[in-house]
């Protein structure tokens, strides 16, 4: 499969580059959003790309927006078509990894939901017996179920700088009480419902980041990606155990092979990836989307 590290389109005016999407202009209420096969970690954009992974977060992302439409409503322009945009080669170059969005003004945070204690969570509980300063009960082990799904908000980092996590407090201060509170109960709401969906398909989500933007009616909306394996920890509900770390459908896998290498976590010097690891991030990426999309 051909690769799409980065996007070259000429019908479309090229507004933005995140770590992994690229974005076009359309008109004055809609934008073309190209998630590439670039893939991230530790803040870093990695030299190599995972083959036909743009297209597999793009179904995954409009599906679940798609599914949770009841819930909130989500960035989607379902009514416009890529074909009346761009070229037959365009088309072809994109290969699945587009869709056409509506402009919406993106609020300044990464809304976290945490299920399960994993990661840095579980390294800060077994310091402080928290997690993002929240306090938890006692006698919790490593991949334990949370007694109620946590949200973790953190601040949105320019490209090359760390996401900080940030008390509700803060974030508070940021959006004021009221956006705050709708943000927190979307996001609590979404997880639980994707949760409860993705364990019936054998897919534990451990935990989830979501984006919303609003309009100009302060509507919020679902927007960028939603329950990927780039923004998600997915576990086999099969392999699951307390106490340790299951293995995942998502890029821990990759995060886990940088770690055993000497690289400091400089953006500048990501190393490359060896054809092994691509080809097994690409098979748990496409196991994941098989779970929890198709047989519909």
């Amino acid at each position: 499969m051909q690769p799409l590290y980065e996007s070259s389109l000429i019908s479309l005016p090229l507004i933005g580059k995140g770590k992994v999407r690229d974005i076009y202009d359309i008109d004055d209420n809609h934008m073309l959003i190209v998630t590439t096969d670039r893939i991230s970690a530790y803040d870093a954009i990695l030299p190599t790309p995972i083959p036909g992974k743009g297209r597999i977060l793009t179904d995954t992302a409009q599906f679940w927006m798609k599914k949770m439409r009841d819930i909130v409503p989500n960035q989607l322009a379902e009514d416009m078509s890529l074909a009346d945009y761009l070229t037959a080669d365009e088309l072809k170059q994109l290969d699945g990894r587009g869709m056409v969005v509506k402009k919406l003004k993106p609020l300044p945070v990464e809304a976290i939901v945490r299920g399960y204690l994993v990661g840095s969570g579980w390294k800060e509980y077994k310091k402080k017996q928290s997690v993002c300063g929240i306090a938890l009960p006692e006698g919790l082990k490593q991949a334990s179920q949370l007694p109620e799904p946590l949200f973790t908000p953190s601040t949105k980092a320019e490209q090359g700088d760390h996401d900080e996590n940030i008390s509700f407090e803060q974030l508070v201060e940021i959006m004021g009480e009221e956006k705050s509170n709708k943000v927190r109960e979307l996001s609590i709401q979404l997880y639980k419902a994707a949760a409860e969906f993705a364990l019936e398909r054998g897919i534990i989500i451990a935990d989830t980041k979501f984006e919303f933007g609003e309009d100009d009616q302060g509507t919020i909306y679902l927007i960028d990606e939603a329950l990927t394996p780039d923004s998600s920890r997915f576990w086999p509900a099969s392999s699951y155990e307390v106490g340790s770390n299951p293995p995942s459908f998502d890029k821990q896998y990759i995060r886990d092979y940088l770690d055993s290498l000497d690289w400091d976590k400089n953006p500048k010097t990501a190393p490359e990836l060896p054809e092994e690891v691509v080809c097994k991030t690409f098979e748990k990426y496409q196991e994941a989307q098989a779970r929890l999309t198709e047989n519909l």
